[in-house]
């Protein structure tokens, strides 16, 4: 994804208006042509697992035609959680060459190219990428598309001897540090190398933030369609990793890393459009929305009303980790607030509901945190708000500031508890690639993890139990 291309394909990147080198309608056009247009030497051919692990081969420009017509192998089961068996077929990696993300910043002559697995010449159901691409089309199948802002937040830590955790810059303590303009400026280097990143890629960085805890930053670019954006998240999190760790830093995207902190959350802006035409605001020549006062189309409440039907079934994608849950869970934090929703709410400008209406041209759903692969929680989340599209659904009047109606959902209080709502909603249940048992393939790993967890004996149970009798 950049906004240089080659001159044969320019101005179809311009009729598109995405930073991105466009697939080339000409074959004679490959990725090796592509590749040396932008001095590059090597690609990084990546993937993404259910978890969200980014999964990648280097391979060298000379070998980029073999990349193109399919000849790059990974074992699925190695890869991690792809659905597959050691003894299954290999993982092929399609390159889709509208994703060509050159990173010379990361190293010179390197490129970054997002792929579709593939197993015995299909998309392989299981992942992530292929899962969005299905319910993208599923969406286009009804008209629409669907644009999708990201909002990435993450910490930047340093591991101590002893094996805890402290703030990467010693002096950001505060508890109460959002904004703080010392906070950014101490960090300068980083922000600038990720914002001049970014816009060099034509993403279109326009904030970088310290946001509500010590050692928490954000960094903003412009949305885009939602294939685009989740492919984008995904770079930049290998980008903030990367040039993080050359800096003696970590950037961790872990939900909750301190107790008494603010939790990382990954924020999605969510819109519908059939063409140029935005579908969620409400036409024009109504005289109001139908009583909800936020301007807003019927689709748009429809789509909203779908969502929060199945939110607590959405949650083990939104919030996939065991300790995504110590966020959700938290009742306050050093700076006085947790940011994160516990009940299935949406109203205006108001950053408690899991939903936020920030204008009618978009909604914000909040309850992401960040762990969640993008692929996944996009596919989800459209799904979810596509099935209240075609039940009509209504989600009712929006709530008031900080508050929510008695019979909203409770958000689950742990993976465990996300995974059993999943496993009760068909509807999400079957939200991958159509498919009910990709769905109960991934609900039993989360269980599994949380058992994994559950089965450690922590520091807590030594403290609270060991002579407690």
């Amino acid at each position: 994804m950049t906004s240089v291309a080659t001159p044969a394909v320019t101005a179809q990147a311009e009729a598109q208006n995405q930073q991105t080198v466009p697939r080339p309608e000409s074959p004679t056009i490959t990725l090796r042509d592509i590749a040396k247009a932008h001095d590059v030497r090597f690609l990084l051919a990546t993937f993404v697992d259910m978890t969200g692990k980014p999964c990648a081969k280097l391979v060298p420009v000379e070998a980029a035609d073999e990349l193109e017509s399919g000849a790059m192998g990974f074992a699925g089961y190695a890869a991690g959680l792809m659905g597959q068996k050691p003894q299954d077929s290999d993982l092929i990696a399609v390159p889709d060459l509208a994703s060509f993300t050159p990173v010379p910043f990361i190293k010179e002559g390197l490129a970054i190219i997002h792929c579709d697995p593939h197993v015995d010449g299909k998309p392989w159901p299981y992942a992530p990428r292929v899962i969005l691409k299905n319910t993208l089309a599923r969406l286009g199948s009804m008209g629409m598309q669907a644009k999708v802002g990201a909002e990435v937040e993450y910490f930047l830590v340093k591991k101590n001897d002893d094996g805890t955790l402290s703030t990467a810059d010693d002096r950001d303590d505060s508890p109460r540090p959002c904004y703080d303009a010392r906070g950014v400026t101490r960090m300068y280097e980083h922000l600038t190398s990720i914002s001049d990143a970014m816009n060099g890629l034509g993403w279109g960085n326009y904030a970088n933030d310290h946001e509500d805890a010590a050692g928490q930053f954000e960094q903003n670019f412009n949305y885009a369609d939602a294939l685009t954006t989740a492919d984008r998240v995904v770079t930049l999190r290998y980008i903030l990793n990367i040039l993080a760790e050359q800096r003696g830093m970590t950037a961790t995207f872990m939900p909750k890393p301190f107790t008494d902190r603010t939790g990382t959350g990954l924020h999605f802006h969510l819109s519908l459009w059939s063409g140029a035409e935005a579908l969620f605001p409400a036409d024009g020549n109504k005289a109001d929305d139908g009583g909800g006062g936020l301007g807003l189309s019927g689709l748009a409440y429809a789509f909203i009303a779908g969502i929060l039907d199945h939110a607590p079934a959405l949650q083990a994608f939104l919030a996939p980790t065991v300790n995504s849950y110590k966020r959700t869970g938290a009742t306050t934090s050093s700076s006085g607030a947790t940011w994160s929703p516990r009940k299935a709410s949406f109203g205006g400008n108001d950053r408690t509901h899991m939903i936020r209406v920030p204008d009618n041209k978009r909604i914000e759903l909040r309850s992401g945190d960040g762990s969640a692969n993008p692929y996944l929680a996009i596919a989800t989340a459209v799904a979810a708000g596509l099935d209240g599209v075609e039940k009509s659904l209504d989600p009712g009047l929006p709530s008031g500031p900080g508050e929510s109606k008695p019979d909203a959902h409770l958000l689950p209080a742990t993976l465990l508890h996300a995974v059993e709502a999943l496993r009760k909603d068909p509807v999400i249940l079957a939200s991958l690639s159509g498919d009910a048992e990709i769905g109960k393939y991934y609900a039993d790993a989360k269980e599994e993890e949380f058992l994994s967890w559950h089965n450690q004996v922590s520091d807590w149970e030594i403290r609270t139990y060991l002579t407690s009798i």
